[in-house]
C-alpha cells in the first residue's frame, strides 16, 4: 500500500513538472529581436536594386535566384556593355533566363 501510494505521488509529481516545462513561454532573446528586425529591413520591398549601380555583392544578397557567378556575370557584362538601358537587357547576360528576371523584375531598376 505505501509503494503504491509513493509511485503515485511521484508520478503525480512529474507530470506536473512536464506540464509546466511545456506550457511554458518561449524565451527570446534580444539579440535575436534585433536580428529579426534587421532582417525585416534589409528585405524591405520599397528598395530597389539599381543594376547600373549594384556591386556584386548587393546582386547577390537582394536578388532572387542569384548567386555569386551570376552576379559577377552581370558587373562583367555592364563594365563591358555599358550601362543597362533597361531591366530587360539582362536577359542578355549569361546564365539569366526569363525566370530569373520574372523572379526580380519588381526589385530592380535602371537609374
Amino acid at each position: 500500500m505505501r509503494n503504491g501510494f509513493f509511485y503515485s505521488l511521484v508520478f503525480a509529481l512529474l507530470t506536473g513538472a512536464s506540464v509546466a516545462v511545456i506550457a511554458a513561454p518561449a524565451v527570446t532573446s534580444s539579440t535575436e529581436k534585433a536580428a529579426m528586425v534587421t532582417d525585416a529591413q534589409a528585405q524591405s520591398p520599397s528598395e530597389k536594386v539599381d543594376l547600373n549601380g549594384a556591386d556584386a555583392a548587393t546582386l547577390q544578397k537582394q536578388l532572387s535566384g542569384i548567386g555569386e557567378a551570376k552576379a559577377k556575370a552581370i558587373v562583367a557584362y555592364r563594365d563591358a556593355n555599358g550601362p543597362f538601358a533597361s531591366v530587360d537587357e539582362l536577359l542578355e547576360v549569361k546564365g539569366i533566363g526569363k525566370a530569373i528576371l520574372d523572379r526580380n523584375r519588381e526589385k530592380l531598376e535602371v537609374n
